[in-house]
């Protein structure tokens, strides 16, 4: 239902574009290019972010090395524990157990999946290694929270209007600077090439601010809802180990959205809000 609803606003949102565009006289400056610049805008933005999402859990096991822990072959007692955690939590929040993996790395943690009764939860070696088991049950409903809530499609939807919305646009720009600044007369010379990969690279950066500041929504939500699954206190002492760590690498590019502990130098490009501004809400 999720993913249905987003393709609708998705074609919602290029509907009114298309209108707005057409209203501004903006169409005939693309001719006949026009009406397939729509399809192939809808095509590639959010064809390659569904196709990202149905292959994440793939990805984040091959990137990230994840050992898939089996219920029925568990010999180790603290990966049982871990286990039997995620089962517990997982049923308290009304999904089906995720897949759970172990994998080498910094103490970290993260969810992924196209359907939150088919997703995958992994903690670091690093974190069990650290992190009491108040901290990582914490971590777990945190990840679980997001599974939960549906955030990785929510997150891989949003991306796909954001790229449909920019490669649209800049096609757009593209062609009226090819006609207005080089005199072209299809709008197709090599102004309109130059521009577009301008144009790209201007609204790719403003729109990664819109993705990333719902990355940043999304964290905040995941852990009022480890808070509610396993208590308030659990999550707070979690975010306060990974504050109190020095030097604590976050997860690949490709997977930082869907980390435990990430960020960058500038906040506003960062998937995740500062820890201390987590634990503020928490505490709140």
């Amino acid at each position: 239902m999720r993913i249905v609803l987003f393709l609708l606003t998705n074609l919602a949102v290029m509907a009114v574009l298309l209108l707005t565009t057409k209203l501004l006289g903006l169409d005939h400056t693309m001719g006949s290019g026009y009406s397939s610049l729509f399809g192939f805008a809808l095509l590639i933005g959010m064809g390659g972010s569904l196709f990202s999402l149905f292959i994440s859990k793939w990805m984040a096991k091959k990137s990230m090395g994840v050992r898939i822990v089996d219920p029925k072959d568990i010999h180790d007692k603290e990966i049982q524990w871990l286990y039997q955690k995620v089962s517990e939590i997982s049923y308290k929040a009304g999904i089906k157990t995720p897949e759970f993996g172990i994998y080498e790395g910094t103490p970290n943690a993260f969810a992924t999946g196209w359907n939150k009764n088919d997703a995958l939860v992994a903690v670091s070696t690093g974190l069990m290694q650290v992190m009491s088991h108040d901290e990582i049950e914490g971590v777990l409903a945190h990840e679980i929270g997001h599974v939960a809530n549906g955030d990785m499609v929510t997150l891989s939807l949003i991306q796909g209007v954001i790229n449909a919305l920019v490669i649209f646009l800049a096609r757009i720009v593209g062609n009226i600077v090819d006609k207005a600044v080089f005199k072209s007369r299809n709008g197709y010379g090599i102004g309109y090439y130059a521009a577009v990969f301008i144009a790209e690279m201007v609204l790719g950066v403003l729109a990664s601010i819109i993705v990333m500041w719902f990355s940043r929504y999304r964290e905040f939500r995941a852990d009022e809802a480890s808070a509610h699954l396993v208590g308030t206190h659990k999550m707070v002492a979690a975010l306060q180990r990974l504050q109190s760590l020095k030097d604590n690498p976050p997860l690949p590019k490709e997977m930082a959205a869907f980390g435990i502990s990430g960020g960058g130098v500038m906040e506003l490009f960062s998937s995740h809000p500062p820890l201390q501004k987590r634990i503020e809400n928490l505490l709140k």
